[in-house]
């Protein structure tokens, strides 16, 4: 497995990057311990990069698969949080539960944000700057889907790692096009920035196109690593082999384009909208009925899970 340098930092990364988020509660749900088995066969195979989220709730996963584990790895996490206090119980958290002295990248988790984010959440990056002088943080990063977010952090020199949502037909990108988010991946490259991919699969929806999927985020210019998530020991294996430029032939592909939707049980839906604000896609609207989701741009993501009060979200 190649290992690059996330730009000018000192940290250096596999090319593919063990996404947490599908095996968390949001989708597969997996146990502690299946999800801590598949994260040390992958470590145990040549990955040293993982990226989750506090909101994920993968960080106990985590922690199972690096138990023991002797090798050097990277992980990168993020949170939501707009206060300093809110950052701060964050990054407390992700020491704690992950059992480690130092996170290597800690995001502000920015998805659906406007590039006025830096000055709503000065209190949040204030909080990452003090513990990165303290040695608690390696870098600052900032995970988002919009084009001018990426942008503005080109020009902000606290932020060392970005982290965008890129894919070939441009699912999840806000505020422009797939060549407009191209254009600003490539001014935070020449501004020394490291760059690591998200949803180069648009959450699942390019299984069916999987190897032209990936080679079009592996050959973005100063793409330095690609965030895949996986949840199956086959799914581990094959984008092992792909990463690794082994030969790939029909019979290891997927079968089937993936067939998963979000749905809404409008017998439950009380219409809150918690939902809708959660989406960082803006794939849902209110219904006269219920809150209905728009598939074409949904990312399966799962962020809306969790807010429901009534349960009323299901993926099948």
């Amino acid at each position: 497995m190649e290992l690059r340098n996330l730009g000018c930092t000192e940290i250096t990364v596999s090319e593919l990057c063990f996404g947490a988020l599908p095996m968390g509660p949001l989708q597969a749900n997996l146990t502690v311990e299946e999800g801590g088995k598949l994260i040390r066969e992958a470590l145990e195979s040549g990955i040293n990069f993982i990226d989750t989220a506090q909101m994920y709730q993968t960080y106990n996963h985590i922690a199972h698969g690096l138990k023991g584990f002797s090798g050097d790895v990277v992980v990168a996490t993020k949170s939501a949080a707009h206060d300093y206090q809110g950052m701060e119980n964050a990054v407390q958290e992700a020491l704690k539960v992950l059992n480690r002295d130092v996170i290597d990248i800690f995001h502000l988790h920015a998805a659906r944000v406007t590039p006025n984010v830096f000055k709503e959440r000065e209190g949040a990056l204030k909080c990452l700057l003090d513990y990165k002088d303290k040695g608690y943080i390696r870098a600052i990063g900032i995970s988002t889907h919009n084009i001018k977010v990426v942008e503005k952090a080109a020009e902000i020199q606290e932020i060392d790692i970005v982290y965008p949502i890129i894919n070939k037909t441009g699912r999840g990108i806000l505020e422009g096009t797939v060549e407009d988010m191209l254009a600003a991946i490539e001014k935070c490259d020449i501004a020394g920035k490291g760059l690591y991919a998200m949803k180069v699969l648009a959450g699942g929806n390019l299984i069916g196109e999987l190897l032209e999927a990936i080679k079009f985020g592996r050959n973005i210019k100063g793409m330095d690593s690609i965030s895949i998530g996986m949840i199956r020991k086959e799914e581990l294996e094959l984008n092992l082999k792909i990463f690794n430029n082994e030969s790939i032939t029909e019979d290891m592909l997927p079968k089937v384009i993936s067939t998963k939707k979000l749905f809404i049980l409008e017998r439950f839906c009380k219409k809150c909208g918690k939902c809708i604000k959660a989406c960082p896609n803006g794939a849902m609207e209110l219904g006269e009925i219920s809150v209905k989701v728009n598939h074409d741009i949904c990312l399966l993501c799962g962020y809306c899970y969790p807010v429901c009060p009534e349960f009323a979200i299901r993926m099948v």
